[in-house]
């Protein structure tokens, strides 16, 4: 019966939790790309067994 058993997860990231500060090498300045002004949700389900992961998809939460 445990062959068969499926938890599903669900899991998000917020575009706005972007680092405001980093690390570069000394002389150099630090640059990133980073999101301005599309603060978003992204979230993905997935389905988790015993012997796999199985991802269902992933959909942007505006």
């Amino acid at each position: 019966m445990p062959q068969r058993l499926v938890f599903v997860d669900e899991t998000s990231v917020k575009t706005n939790m972007t680092r405001l500060r980093g690390r570069a090498p000394k002389g150099n300045r630090l640059t990133a790309a980073a999101p301005f002004g599309k603060w978003r949700t992204q979230t993905f389900i997935a389905g988790l067994t015993s012997e796999a992961l199985m991802p269902s998809g992933s959909s942007p939460v505006r």
